[in-house]
């Protein structure tokens, strides 16, 4: 009731004038950059949104005691923000796709080392989901200010989100169905749609660009 109008008292920015040099911006993108990232940000929040709601359940599953499987859920979160830390530390100067490529590569890792290792490696595969998870944050800022630039960076951000987010939202129900008819086989899924977002971004070029976003 009182922002909105203080808002609009602000006096107006004049109409911006794109040079041809932006200092930062990126290197012209081929047009199914777009497609391409929205793809990725859609798979991985689809998985992110699954593991949120049925991670417990999933590592119960897979052989593990509830207590067990409650203690390994609790880890997701040290793990994204330790992966943070190292995003903002050791990955510092790496381009930010180098760094997403490794993300959507973690939760596929886990999963193979749960599948074959059973129950004992729940620890491992919630910390790798984790970090995964961590990274895969940033990457969905830093990502598309590497390659495209900062000119349209908001706009472009809320695109590249709105199927996300969709995702996101369908996932809960739908993995928790694919958990009942394949029970821990269900991981082929998650596995394979993050494996699927780490070969599209292997469709990008990372080009050398002065801004980079840190964590």
């Amino acid at each position: 009731m009182i922002g909105l109008p203080l808002n609009r008292l602000l006096p107006r920015a004049p109409p911006r004038v794109r040079a041809s040099g932006v200092e930062g911006e990126a290197q012209p993108a081929p047009r199914s950059a777009m497609a391409i990232l929205a793809f990725v940000f859609a798979t991985t929040w689809f998985v992110t949104g699954a593991m949120a709601a049925h991670l417990p359940r999933l590592l119960e599953i897979a052989g593990a005691s509830t207590t067990a499987a409650i203690a390994a859920a609790a880890l997701v979160g040290p793990a994204q923000v330790a992966a943070r830390l190292v995003e903002f530390g050791a990955l510092r100067m790496v381009h930010p796709l180098v760094s997403a490529r490794l993300a959507a590569l973690l939760h596929p890792i886990g999963a193979i080392i749960l599948g074959l290792t059973g129950p004992g490696a729940i620890t491992a595969f919630a910390v790798l989901h984790g970090a995964g998870n961590g990274l895969l944050t940033i990457a969905k800022g830093t990502v598309p200010l590497a390659i495209f630039g900062p000119v349209g960076y908001g706009l472009r951000s809320g695109i590249l989100g709105a199927p996300a987010r969709a995702t996101q939202a369908l996932s809960p129900l739908l993995f928790g169905l694919l958990m009942d008819h394949m029970g821990i086989g269900v991981l082929a899924i998650s596995a394979g749609l993050s494996l699927s977002a780490s070969v599209a971004l292997l469709m990008l070029k990372a080009r050398p660009t002065a801004v980079h976003m840190p964590a």
